[in-house]
């Protein structure tokens, strides 16, 4: 009489039932389905607010740069005036009127730039202001991604395994995911700053 060893084994746990298998496997394709429709919705937003962000973030680079022309003709503006008004200090007193006249033109092309670098200090702060409120937004889509990355890859080990409770679980990721790429859509002032902090 042959014996044979895998008679001794006992079997693991049997596979679910049939009824089961079909039960959770299409549960899984739809959310899956679903998850990556928001998913893709979201994708396109968050591309728009990244091109928002990069023509801030080059605008406010162009404010700077304007600014710091502006100063530097304020500056050279104001170092002709010293100039002007040391020469004029050592010519009579009739003799003075082209450079009265001279030093009313720097002084004015002075105060002109003074004016238009303070206005460009405006735009390039109003600008830094704007891409933080568009980098705000950003950081719940990207949450939302990869909440929703984690959902799916739970339940696709869901639907191999055959397992309901991973697939609750799997629930948990795409429900927070779900509810910051909302936020993102509608302007929700929702933003876990601990969690951003810690993935940056």
């Amino acid at each position: 009489m042959d014996v044979n060893p895998l008679e001794a084994v006992e079997p693991a746990d049997a596979p679910p039932p049939a009824g089961q298998r079909s039960r959770l496997n299409p549960a899984v394709a739809v959310t899956v389905a679903l998850l990556a429709t928001f998913m893709g919705i979201c994708k396109v937003k968050d591309d728009n607010i990244v091109q928002a962000m990069q023509q801030a973030q080059a605008d406010k680079i162009d404010h700077w740069a304007f600014y710091q022309a502006r100063n530097l003709r304020e500056e050279v503006a104001r170092a002709a005036l010293v100039q002007l008004r040391l020469a004029a200090a050592e010519r009579p007193a009739d003799k003075r009127a082209g450079y009265d006249e001279a030093i009313a033109q720097y002084e004015k092309l002075a105060k002109e730039q003074n004016e238009k670098k303070e206005e460009l200090r405006k735009q390039a702060l109003a600008d830094q202001e704007t891409y933080d409120a568009l980098n705000f937004r950003d950081d719940q889509f990207d949450l939302s991604d990869a909440a929703v990355a984690i959902a799916i890859s739970l339940l696709a080990i869901a639907s191999l395994t055959q397992l309901w409770w991973l697939f609750g679980l799997s629930l948990l990721p795409a429900g927070f995911g779900f509810v910051m790429g909302l936020a993102g859509l509608v302007g929700w002032d929702l933003h876990p700053t601990a969690l951003v902090k810690l993935l940056t």
